[in-house]
């Protein structure tokens, strides 16, 4: 079986973060979020990955490299414009073959990870396995996954026959048929690539999947699902993303690589990677520090992530993510925020007294 990560996309949700660097590194816990899902198909014994990549496509390569350091092998895919996942599994034709492959959407994370459900899909399919009672052995071309969800009229959804089986998938109803979203993991075989070849473009010019599964389904092919365990989320946006590093953060085990002086403090679970230095501040876990980075006279609370090479001063900073070489100083308070890379949050005494501001498209500003 292969890996297929997508991570090209403009991430518009994230901007203005993402206007200069690819959404799928932001990182959560310290580790790009792409890296998450590269660790989880390893896990699963896949050692062939292809990620698809955009506009960002250096950045990725720079990133994630050859796949030496997770002992495989990865070939990037380039795509000349976001055109659909669908698009993103018909250019990747060649890399795929005829194998089964696993389809992981770079930006989604989940606690579970995908080892049970490459087992469970591939036992599906073994030609050897004996039926259960009453059960007609079909071997599945397709296997989703599907999670509840509150709000499911936002969302991909699954509509399911008398037999309990899918029926359809309808995105984003007024009236929803359940409240069972698609998650961004998809299991194929070849016939994917039939699929892929028929659909046409929805209105909005892509190659959906949903599109692709849909014809599978309507051509008689069975498709399986299973209903996820655990928390799933598409981190495409900030609280989103700030939720996900604190659920992340909750199960790091403590750590201090660093230099923690006597008048510092570490509450509860906290890592300090190496390199770093933590004077006269208190961090208060679970939080983690990354490589470089300087905290000095600070308080870091829960549920935080400065990643590497940042300088935190004269500060308070709680349940935020902080990208690298970022300098925030004199700054009483930063709560639930999403900080990017090389920026400076400093106090300023000049006067007259005022809110100086640099920002750039789509940014946002809570001032209390």
């Amino acid at each position: 079986m292969k890996g297929l990560i997508t991570a090209g996309g403009s991430g518009t949700r994230l901007r203005p973060i993402t206007h200069t660097s690819a959404k799928q590194l932001v990182p959560i816990a310290n580790k790009p979020i792409l890296f998450y899902g590269i660790e989880d198909m390893v896990a699963a014994g896949i050692d062939e990955i292809g990620i698809v990549i955009g506009d960002t496509g250096d950045e990725i390569r720079a990133a994630a490299g050859d796949g030496s350091r997770w002992g495989i092998e990865i070939t990037y895919l380039p795509q000349e414009a976001p055109l659909g996942l669908a698009h993103c599994v018909l250019i990747a034709r060649e890399f795929l073959g005829d194998e089964d492959f696993v389809m992981y959407l770079g930006d989604n994370m989940l606690e579970s990870g995908i080892a049970e459900l490459v087992d469970v899909f591939e036992g599906a399919r073994d030609p050897s396995r004996s039926p259960r009672p009453g059960e007609e052995v079909t071997a599945p071309v397709a296997q989703i996954l599907l999670h509840e969800v509150d709000d499911p009229t936002q969302m991909g959804v699954a509509a399911f026959d008398s037999k309990g089986n899918i029926g359809r998938l309808v995105e984003k109803p007024r009236d929803p048929p359940s409240n069972l979203a698609l998650v961004g993991i998809y299991l194929f075989d070849a016939t994917i690539h039939e699929a892929v070849r028929a659909i046409k473009p929805s209105g909005r010019g892509e190659l959906e999947i949903t599109d692709a599964i849909q014809w599978l389904i309507d051509e008689g092919h069975s498709v399986r699902h299973e209903v996820l365990e655990g928390w799933w989320i598409d981190t495409g946006k900030k609280d989103p993303l700030l939720d996900c590093n604190r659920l992340v953060l909750e199960k790091i085990e403590p750590r201090v690589d660093g230099a923690v002086d006597e008048g510092s403090q570490l509450d509860g679970r906290v890592v300090i990677e190496a390199g770093a230095q933590i004077v006269g501040s208190t961090v208060r876990g679970p939080a983690i520090i990354g490589e470089r980075t300087k905290v000095i006279n600070s308080y870091i609370g829960p549920f935080t992530s400065i990643y590497h090479d940042c300088s935190i001063s004269d500060s308070e900073v709680e349940h935020s993510v902080v990208l690298e070489q970022s300098t925030i100083a004199g700054i009483r308070r930063v709560v639930d925020s999403l900080v990017g890379r090389q920026v400076e949050v400093r106090h300023s005494e000049a006067k007259p007294k005022a809110l100086r501001l640099e920002l750039g498209d789509h940014s946002r500003v809570e001032v209390g």
